[in-house]
Protein backbone atom coordinates (compact mmCIF):
# COMPACT_ATOMS: atom_id res chain seq x y z
CA UNK A 1 0.00 0.00 0.00
CA UNK A 2 1.59 3.35 -0.79
CA UNK A 3 1.61 6.11 2.11
CA UNK A 4 0.16 8.92 2.11
CA UNK A 5 1.63 12.01 0.79
CA UNK A 6 2.11 13.09 4.51
CA UNK A 7 5.71 14.92 5.43
CA UNK A 8 7.36 15.05 2.12
CA UNK A 9 10.83 15.21 1.76
CA UNK A 10 11.84 19.16 1.04
CA UNK A 11 13.98 17.65 -1.80
CA UNK A 12 11.06 16.30 -4.03
CA UNK A 13 8.43 18.52 -5.18
CA UNK A 14 4.65 17.10 -5.56
CA UNK A 15 3.04 16.91 -8.81
CA UNK A 16 -0.56 16.35 -8.96
CA UNK A 17 -1.82 14.22 -11.64
CA UNK A 18 -5.58 15.75 -12.92
CA UNK A 19 -7.65 13.05 -14.23
CA UNK A 20 -11.60 14.11 -15.12
CA UNK A 21 -13.02 11.24 -15.60
CA UNK A 22 -17.03 10.34 -16.61
CA UNK A 23 -18.33 7.11 -17.53
CA UNK A 24 -14.07 5.60 -18.10
CA UNK A 25 -14.89 2.60 -15.27
CA UNK A 26 -13.27 0.09 -18.21
CA UNK A 27 -10.42 2.37 -18.53
CA UNK A 28 -9.46 2.99 -14.77
CA UNK A 29 -7.27 0.37 -13.83
CA UNK A 30 -5.23 0.39 -16.69
CA UNK A 31 -5.21 3.88 -15.95
CA UNK A 32 -3.65 4.17 -12.59
CA UNK A 33 -1.22 1.05 -13.56
CA UNK A 34 0.85 3.28 -16.48
CA UNK A 35 0.58 5.98 -14.05
CA UNK A 36 2.00 4.21 -11.01
CA UNK A 37 5.16 2.90 -13.11
CA UNK A 38 5.42 6.74 -14.13
CA UNK A 39 5.31 8.05 -10.36
CA UNK A 40 7.87 5.00 -10.03
CA UNK A 41 10.00 5.96 -12.99
CA UNK A 42 10.36 9.82 -11.25
CA UNK A 43 10.39 8.67 -7.15
CA UNK A 44 13.62 9.70 -6.86
CA UNK A 45 12.63 13.88 -7.46
CA UNK A 46 8.98 14.28 -7.34
CA UNK A 47 5.98 12.87 -4.99
CA UNK A 48 2.86 12.25 -7.04
CA UNK A 49 -0.95 12.85 -5.87
CA UNK A 50 -3.71 11.15 -8.45
CA UNK A 51 -6.46 13.83 -8.16
CA UNK A 52 -9.76 12.16 -9.53
CA UNK A 53 -12.99 14.91 -10.29
CA UNK A 54 -16.05 12.55 -11.10
CA UNK A 55 -18.14 14.87 -13.16
CA UNK A 56 -21.57 12.62 -12.28
CA UNK A 57 -20.84 9.31 -13.77
CA UNK A 58 -23.13 7.05 -14.10
CA UNK A 59 -21.34 3.60 -14.65
CA UNK A 60 -19.13 2.34 -11.71
CA UNK A 61 -15.95 4.94 -12.22
CA UNK A 62 -16.56 6.68 -8.51
CA UNK A 63 -17.02 2.92 -6.40
CA UNK A 64 -14.01 1.93 -8.55
CA UNK A 65 -12.08 4.68 -7.51
CA UNK A 66 -13.49 4.71 -3.72
CA UNK A 67 -12.16 0.93 -3.62
CA UNK A 68 -8.37 2.07 -5.57
CA UNK A 69 -8.24 4.98 -3.36
CA UNK A 70 -8.14 2.36 -0.01
CA UNK A 71 -5.05 1.13 -1.73
CA UNK A 72 -3.20 3.83 -2.61
CA UNK A 73 -3.56 6.82 -0.76
CA UNK A 74 -1.45 8.83 -3.49
CA UNK A 75 -5.56 9.01 -4.67
CA UNK A 76 -8.03 11.70 -3.95
CA UNK A 77 -11.49 11.66 -5.76
CA UNK A 78 -13.80 14.48 -5.96
CA UNK A 79 -17.83 13.38 -6.73
CA UNK A 80 -19.60 15.91 -8.20
CA UNK A 81 -23.30 16.41 -7.87
CA UNK A 82 -23.99 15.76 -11.04
CA UNK A 83 -22.60 16.52 -15.01
CA UNK A 84 -21.52 19.98 -15.06
CA UNK A 85 -19.20 19.43 -18.31
CA UNK A 86 -15.74 18.89 -19.16
CA UNK A 87 -14.08 22.19 -19.31
CA UNK A 88 -15.46 22.78 -15.47
CA UNK A 89 -14.63 19.57 -14.44
CA UNK A 90 -10.98 19.80 -15.43
CA UNK A 91 -11.07 23.66 -13.61
CA UNK A 92 -12.49 22.20 -10.61
CA UNK A 93 -9.32 19.29 -10.49
CA UNK A 94 -6.64 21.93 -10.90
CA UNK A 95 -8.13 24.04 -8.15
CA UNK A 96 -8.21 21.45 -5.83
CA UNK A 97 -4.39 19.80 -6.85
CA UNK A 98 -2.01 20.81 -4.46
CA UNK A 99 1.20 20.50 -6.23
CA UNK A 100 4.03 22.62 -7.11
CA UNK A 101 2.60 21.34 -10.65
CA UNK A 102 -0.47 19.93 -11.85
CA UNK A 103 -1.00 17.73 -15.14
CA UNK A 104 -4.01 17.33 -16.75
CA UNK A 105 -5.03 13.77 -18.47
CA UNK A 106 -7.66 12.41 -19.73
CA UNK A 107 -9.19 8.81 -18.61
CA UNK A 108 -9.44 7.61 -21.92
CA UNK A 109 -5.74 6.27 -22.47
CA UNK A 110 -5.21 8.16 -25.92
CA UNK A 111 -3.06 10.52 -24.15
CA UNK A 112 -0.04 9.16 -22.78
CA UNK A 113 1.44 9.19 -19.04
CA UNK A 114 4.54 8.11 -20.16
CA UNK A 115 5.19 11.50 -21.95
CA UNK A 116 4.14 12.75 -18.16
CA UNK A 117 8.58 12.50 -17.88
CA UNK A 118 8.94 15.16 -21.14
CA UNK A 119 6.54 17.46 -19.53
CA UNK A 120 8.45 17.78 -16.13
CA UNK A 121 11.56 18.29 -17.90
CA UNK A 122 10.86 21.14 -20.04
CA UNK A 123 9.13 22.56 -16.57
CA UNK A 124 11.93 22.28 -15.02
CA UNK A 125 14.03 24.43 -17.41
CA UNK A 126 11.43 27.29 -16.69
CA UNK A 127 8.40 26.45 -18.57
CA UNK A 128 5.08 27.17 -16.80
CA UNK A 129 2.58 25.08 -19.44
CA UNK A 130 3.99 22.25 -21.43
CA UNK A 131 1.31 20.95 -23.64
CA UNK A 132 0.81 17.65 -25.31
CA UNK A 133 0.45 18.54 -29.60
CA UNK A 134 -1.58 16.28 -31.18
CA UNK A 135 0.38 15.43 -34.23
CA UNK A 136 -1.78 12.65 -36.09
CA UNK A 137 -5.21 11.25 -35.00
CA UNK A 138 -7.09 8.00 -35.64
CA UNK A 139 -10.60 9.47 -36.80
CA UNK A 140 -12.19 9.76 -39.56
CA UNK A 141 -11.27 12.33 -42.21
CA UNK A 142 -14.55 14.77 -41.70
CA UNK A 143 -13.89 15.14 -37.71
CA UNK A 144 -10.29 15.92 -38.45
CA UNK A 145 -11.46 18.54 -40.99
CA UNK A 146 -13.55 20.23 -38.32
CA UNK A 147 -11.12 20.33 -35.99
CA UNK A 148 -8.80 22.02 -38.23
CA UNK A 149 -11.36 24.61 -39.14
CA UNK A 150 -11.96 24.97 -35.71
CA UNK A 151 -8.40 25.54 -34.34
CA UNK A 152 -7.68 28.16 -37.06
CA UNK A 153 -10.80 30.01 -36.94
CA UNK A 154 -10.33 30.24 -32.56
CA UNK A 155 -6.76 30.96 -33.30
CA UNK A 156 -7.79 33.63 -36.12
CA UNK A 157 -10.00 35.91 -33.90
CA UNK A 158 -8.17 35.46 -30.68
CA UNK A 159 -6.19 38.22 -29.06
CA UNK A 160 -3.88 35.80 -28.35
CA UNK A 161 -2.21 33.02 -29.83
CA UNK A 162 -3.67 29.88 -29.12
CA UNK A 163 -1.24 26.65 -29.81
CA UNK A 164 -2.80 24.75 -32.88
CA UNK A 165 -3.94 20.75 -32.02
CA UNK A 166 -3.18 21.45 -28.40
CA UNK A 167 -5.80 19.49 -26.23
CA UNK A 168 -5.91 19.76 -22.33
CA UNK A 169 -3.43 16.72 -21.82
CA UNK A 170 -0.72 19.70 -19.90
CA UNK A 171 1.85 20.57 -17.35
CA UNK A 172 0.76 23.98 -15.68
CA UNK A 173 2.80 25.55 -12.82
CA UNK A 174 1.21 26.55 -9.52
CA UNK A 175 1.40 29.96 -10.64
CA UNK A 176 -1.29 29.44 -13.32
CA UNK A 177 -3.28 27.40 -11.18
CA UNK A 178 -3.36 30.65 -9.13
CA UNK A 179 -4.30 32.73 -11.69
CA UNK A 180 -7.32 30.44 -12.50
CA UNK A 181 -8.52 31.04 -9.47
CA UNK A 182 -9.93 34.42 -10.54
CA UNK A 183 -11.62 33.12 -13.40
CA UNK A 184 -15.17 34.39 -13.29
CA UNK A 185 -16.16 32.48 -16.54
CA UNK A 186 -19.03 30.00 -16.20
CA UNK A 187 -17.73 28.50 -19.75
CA UNK A 188 -14.64 28.45 -19.33
CA UNK A 189 -12.14 27.47 -22.59
CA UNK A 190 -9.12 26.77 -20.74
CA UNK A 191 -6.98 26.21 -23.91
CA UNK A 192 -7.49 29.69 -24.53
CA UNK A 193 -6.98 31.35 -20.97
CA UNK A 194 -4.02 29.62 -20.12
CA UNK A 195 -2.68 31.01 -23.23
CA UNK A 196 -3.86 34.28 -22.78
CA UNK A 197 -1.69 33.97 -19.16
CA UNK A 198 1.44 35.03 -21.14
CA UNK A 199 4.13 33.03 -19.26
CA UNK A 200 6.67 30.50 -20.96
CA UNK A 201 5.12 27.72 -22.74
CA UNK A 202 6.27 24.67 -25.36
CA UNK A 203 4.37 21.71 -26.69
CA UNK A 204 5.73 18.32 -27.08
CA UNK A 205 4.43 16.67 -30.21
CA UNK A 206 2.87 13.39 -29.74
CA UNK A 207 0.68 10.50 -32.09
CA UNK A 208 -2.83 10.05 -30.26
CA UNK A 209 -4.04 6.31 -30.34
CA UNK A 210 -7.84 5.29 -30.96
CA UNK A 211 -10.14 5.22 -27.60
CA UNK A 212 -8.65 1.62 -25.97
CA UNK A 213 -12.55 1.06 -24.09
CA UNK A 214 -15.64 2.93 -23.62
CA UNK A 215 -17.16 5.31 -25.58
CA UNK A 216 -16.04 9.20 -26.97
CA UNK A 217 -17.59 11.90 -24.50
CA UNK A 218 -17.30 14.13 -27.15
CA UNK A 219 -19.80 13.68 -30.20
CA UNK A 220 -20.35 16.42 -33.05
CA UNK A 221 -22.43 18.46 -31.50
CA UNK A 222 -20.59 18.81 -28.04
CA UNK A 223 -17.19 19.61 -29.75
CA UNK A 224 -19.29 22.15 -31.96
CA UNK A 225 -20.42 23.94 -28.55
CA UNK A 226 -16.61 23.83 -27.42
CA UNK A 227 -15.86 25.45 -30.40
CA UNK A 228 -17.98 28.50 -30.14
CA UNK A 229 -17.26 28.29 -26.33
CA UNK A 230 -13.58 28.73 -27.48
CA UNK A 231 -14.32 31.55 -30.11
CA UNK A 232 -16.92 33.64 -27.59
CA UNK A 233 -14.63 33.50 -24.77
CA UNK A 234 -11.48 34.31 -26.45
CA UNK A 235 -12.28 37.80 -28.23
CA UNK A 236 -15.17 40.43 -29.01
CA UNK A 237 -14.05 40.21 -32.53
CA UNK A 238 -17.24 38.27 -34.08
CA UNK A 239 -19.26 41.01 -33.16
CA UNK A 240 -16.93 43.64 -34.47
CA UNK A 241 -17.32 41.42 -38.02
CA UNK A 242 -20.69 42.26 -37.71
CA UNK A 243 -21.09 45.62 -37.25
CA UNK A 244 -18.85 45.91 -40.25
CA UNK A 245 -20.53 43.64 -42.31
CA UNK A 246 -23.44 45.09 -41.48
CA UNK A 247 -22.03 48.48 -42.40
CA UNK A 248 -21.20 47.42 -45.72
CA UNK A 249 -24.14 45.82 -46.87
CA UNK A 250 -25.94 48.97 -45.84
CA UNK A 251 -23.79 50.75 -48.09
CA UNK A 252 -24.28 48.59 -50.76
CA UNK A 253 -28.00 48.77 -50.85
CA UNK A 254 -27.87 52.25 -50.56
CA UNK A 255 -26.29 52.61 -53.78
CA UNK A 256 -28.31 50.10 -55.28
CA UNK A 257 -31.29 52.02 -54.18
CA UNK A 258 -29.76 55.37 -55.79
CA UNK A 259 -28.97 53.63 -58.47
CA UNK A 260 -32.47 52.53 -59.28
CA UNK A 261 -33.73 55.87 -58.48
CA UNK A 262 -31.87 57.21 -60.97
CA UNK A 263 -32.88 54.58 -63.94
CA UNK A 264 -36.35 55.18 -63.02
CA UNK A 265 -36.14 58.95 -63.09
CA UNK A 266 -34.38 58.63 -66.61
CA UNK A 267 -36.56 55.96 -67.18
CA UNK A 268 -33.70 53.82 -68.32
CA UNK A 269 -34.33 49.79 -67.66
CA UNK A 270 -37.27 50.39 -65.14
CA UNK A 271 -38.75 46.66 -66.20
CA UNK A 272 -37.67 44.83 -63.07
CA UNK A 273 -36.55 41.07 -63.93
CA UNK A 274 -35.32 38.49 -62.34
CA UNK A 275 -37.43 37.20 -59.71
CA UNK A 276 -35.35 34.26 -58.43
CA UNK A 277 -32.53 36.27 -57.93
CA UNK A 278 -34.77 38.57 -55.76
CA UNK A 279 -35.97 35.81 -53.41
CA UNK A 280 -32.23 34.28 -53.36
CA UNK A 281 -31.17 37.66 -52.11
CA UNK A 282 -33.58 38.12 -49.86
CA UNK A 283 -33.22 34.59 -48.24
CA UNK A 284 -29.37 35.12 -47.89
CA UNK A 285 -30.44 38.25 -45.82
CA UNK A 286 -32.54 36.59 -43.91
CA UNK A 287 -29.74 33.79 -43.28
CA UNK A 288 -27.23 36.66 -42.36
CA UNK A 289 -29.80 38.05 -39.68
CA UNK A 290 -30.38 34.83 -38.06
CA UNK A 291 -26.43 34.27 -38.01
CA UNK A 292 -25.66 37.22 -36.94
CA UNK A 293 -28.65 37.52 -34.60
CA UNK A 294 -27.31 34.11 -33.09
CA UNK A 295 -23.55 35.27 -32.61
CA UNK A 296 -25.20 37.90 -30.54
CA UNK A 297 -27.39 35.75 -28.54
CA UNK A 298 -23.92 33.65 -27.66
CA UNK A 299 -22.35 36.44 -25.97
CA UNK A 300 -26.01 37.63 -24.34
CA UNK A 301 -26.08 33.98 -23.17
CA UNK A 302 -22.36 34.09 -21.41
CA UNK A 303 -22.70 37.21 -19.46
CA UNK A 304 -26.23 35.91 -18.31
CA UNK A 305 -24.48 32.79 -17.37
CA UNK A 306 -22.22 34.58 -15.53
CA UNK A 307 -24.49 37.10 -13.49
CA UNK A 308 -26.97 34.40 -12.63
CA UNK A 309 -24.94 33.22 -9.50
CA UNK A 310 -25.35 29.46 -9.72
CA UNK A 311 -22.88 27.40 -8.35
CA UNK A 312 -19.60 26.71 -10.36
CA UNK A 313 -19.80 23.19 -9.89
CA UNK A 314 -20.56 21.27 -6.49
CA UNK A 315 -18.50 19.10 -4.92
CA UNK A 316 -20.74 16.38 -3.57
CA UNK A 317 -18.55 14.06 -1.84
CA UNK A 318 -14.62 13.55 -1.01
CA UNK A 319 -12.08 10.93 -1.06
CA UNK A 320 -9.21 11.76 0.98
CA UNK A 321 -6.76 9.11 2.35
CA UNK A 322 -9.17 6.69 1.81
CA UNK A 323 -11.99 8.12 3.89
CA UNK A 324 -15.29 9.43 2.23
CA UNK A 325 -16.68 12.64 3.17
CA UNK A 326 -19.76 14.48 1.80
CA UNK A 327 -18.79 17.96 1.59
CA UNK A 328 -20.50 21.37 -0.40
CA UNK A 329 -18.05 23.14 -2.94
CA UNK A 330 -17.87 25.98 -0.34
CA UNK A 331 -16.39 23.56 1.80
CA UNK A 332 -14.01 22.28 0.11
CA UNK A 333 -12.69 25.46 -1.89
CA UNK A 334 -12.42 27.16 1.81
CA UNK A 335 -10.47 23.69 2.69
CA UNK A 336 -8.48 23.86 -0.56
CA UNK A 337 -7.54 27.59 -0.12
CA UNK A 338 -6.59 26.90 3.94
CA UNK A 339 -4.27 24.20 3.02
CA UNK A 340 -2.72 25.92 -0.28
CA UNK A 341 -1.49 29.09 2.08
CA UNK A 342 -0.15 26.87 4.83
CA UNK A 343 1.79 24.91 2.42
CA UNK A 344 3.01 28.26 1.33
Amino acid sequence: MAQPPIGLSTQRRLISICVPVYNEAENIPVLLERLGAVAENHAAHYDFEFLFTDDGSTDSSYELLAQCAQKDYRIRVLRLSRNFGFQRNVLTNFLNARGDAAIEIDADLQDPPELIGEFLAFWEKGYKVVYGVRAHRNEGYLITWLRRVAYKIIRSVSDVPVPTDAGDFRLIDRVIIEHLRTLSDRNPYLRGAIAALGYRQIGVRYDRPQRVAGQSKFPLLTLLKLGIDGVTSQSTRPLHYITIIGFGLSAITGLLSIGYLGAWILKVGTEVQGFTTLVLLQLFAISMNAMFLGIVGEYVARTFDNVRGHPFTIVERTIERGIEAVNSSYEMSRRSQHEQSERR
